[in-house]
């Protein structure tokens, strides 16, 4: 006897409709699984097999083969658990229902319990284009699945569950989905009034929120350059419907979505130690399937990499070509998949191994050969990149015994909102988000100065030796700089702020 059951494949962020086939005939005893299955999935015929006993179920004797369709794409994972246990069922008689416009998704357990899967979101959505009404997912993936709008996700924690619903005996109700509601700040999150002093600093990483710019902070240690960076998240713009789906996508695909949440609200914040593979900083891993990166996970929020000059180059040269396009391609023998990585890059160093170079108190302990030797694992190309360089001096002990309190991250956020908004206006109608991201012909468009700030930048542009990326990335930041201030002209003061921004790569490099 044949049956069909739909189900959905996964191969990075890509996903596609998986027609799960049964046969079962008369024969020598055998289970066969075909469609390009990977290790997972072969796996599957002894969950299936135990799944279907432990239930009081009968399982086939005979010739069993299922096939994967379409069977030129590979699968990989338990995720078709589930849609061959409901397919021998339906095949050999012991499930009776119409399962037109229905999917299945879900890992069995030996006594037929249904455990959590990865990328079920995206799995959802290509189900809904596809015109599924009705997908049945693990519970704990129920809260993910359940934000696609126009098809009913039913979570089932068992086979028991499942078989009651699909016979009529007990209905199970669909997952409904909470309505989006922008995250606010949590109460106990790092705050901008923690950090004593640092104004300069401060005002940077404003104008690097404000317009979605990539920062470089260099000082002393201890100085407050990871505390900085920490609350760069509670400034930031609130995530949008779109951005939130966006994030939870790659989440739920790597596995790191916590269980019960349905969306990511609030910006990652990623922090990877220096010692870092490549292949867990861009993606990748083992299996056929590479698996989303530290840049992947920081998609639409902050990725921070303290120590920078610590990290292997082959692993900081891998974020030239994403920094540009939003997006990382990783080829495998099984294909190629692509994840989105638009993030803000955020890197803080020493200013030579010791750290305390350029100290008003403490003496350089560093040789010129060893600080030349250590800022030299910065290459100039990713340098390049980075839109806003800053020092961050020690604080001094004035600022630290102050007893007022610092300005908060909300009322900084106030007006980096003002700025994002004025930014949605300019950009309305197009996929430009924020003044970082502009293109060529709009930065022209757009960053147009007055004649007294284009001399003061040509001056500036012989002056330091600017490449044609660091002029686009000066006019970007006074675009923002001047969307702060609420002016519609960038005038000498924004160009000049933006070009105190590119100045330390001259004061530290030129050593």
């Amino acid at each position: 006897m044949f049956s069909k059951v739909n189900s959905v494949g996964v191969f990075g962020l890509a996903t596609y409709m998986v027609e799960v086939e049964a046969d079962v005939s008369n024969g020598l005893p055998r289970f066969d699984v075909v469609g390009l299955p990977d290790t997972a999935v072969s796996e599957s015929r002894e969950r299936v097999r135990s799944a279907m006993k432990n239930a009081g179920l009968s399982f086939p004797v005979g010739r069993i083969t299922v096939n994967l369709a379409p069977a030129d794409k590979r699968k990989e994972g338990p995720l078709y658990d589930l849609p061959i246990f409901v397919a021998l069922l339906q095949a050999t008689g012991q499930l009776r229902c119409n399962l037109n416009g229905k999917a299945f998704i879900g890992e069995l357990s030996l006594n037929g319990d249904i455990r959590r899967v990865n990328g079920v979101l995206p799995m959802v959505i290509e189900a809904q284009q596809k015109g599924i009404e009705e997908i049945f997912v693990p519970c704990v993936n129920a809260a993910e699945g359940c934000v696609v709008k126009g098809i009913k996700v039913y979570p089932v924690n068992n086979v028991f569950e499942l078989l009651s619903h699909l016979r009529g005996t007990e209905i199970i109700s669909p997952a409904e989905a909470e309505n989006y509601t922008e995250q606010g700040l949590e109460p106990d999150a790092p705050d901008f009034s923690d950090v004593m002093g640092q104004f300069e600093a401060k005002f940077a990483l404003e104008v690097a929120a404000a317009g979605g710019h990539n920062v470089m902070m260099i000082g002393p240690p201890g100085s407050g350059k990871s505390m900085l960076a920490k609350r760069l998240p509670s400034i930031l713009p609130d995530m949008t419907f779109e951005e939130s789906i966006e994030t939870t996508k790659v989440h739920s695909v790597a596995g790191t979505l916590p269980s019960g949440v349905s969306l990511i609200r609030s910006r990652p914040y990623r922090s990877p130690h220096h010692s870092v593979s490549p292949a867990g900083f861009s993606g990748g891993g083992g299996g056929t399937m590479p698996r989303p990166g530290e840049m992947s996970l920081a998609h639409n929020g902050v990725l921070f990499l303290d120590e920078l000059p610590e990290f292997a180059k082959t692993t900081l040269e891998s974020m030239r070509q994403p920094m540009e396009d939003g997006v990382i391609n990783i080829t495998r023998v099984a294909g190629t998949v692509s994840y989105s990585c638009s993030f803000m890059l955020v890197c803080a160093m020493n200013p030579c191994p010791c750290g305390f170079y350029g100290h008003p108190t403490k003496p350089c302990t560093c040789s010129d050969g060893m600080a030349k030797r250590y800022l030299n694992k910065v290459s100039g190309p990713l340098l390049d990149r980075l839109d806003i360089h800053i020092e961050v001096p020690p604080v001094d002990y004035e600022d630290l015994s102050a007893k007022t309190k610092a300005e908060s991250s909300a009322q900084i956020k106030k007006r980096v909102d003002a700025a994002r908004q004025i930014q949605r206006e300019r950009f309305r109608g197009t996929s430009t988000t924020c003044n970082a991201k502009m293109t060529p012909a709009q930065t022209r468009k757009f960053c147009t100065v007055t004649p007294q700030a284009d001399e003061l930048l040509k001056n500036a542009f012989e002056r330091l030796g600017l490449s044609a990326r660091a002029y686009d990335k000066v006019l970007r930041v006074a675009r923002t700089v001047a969307d702060l201030d609420g002016s519609a002209d960038i005038d000498t003061r924004h160009v000049s702020r933006a070009i105190q921004f590119r100045s330390l790569d001259r004061k530290f490099w030129g050593r």
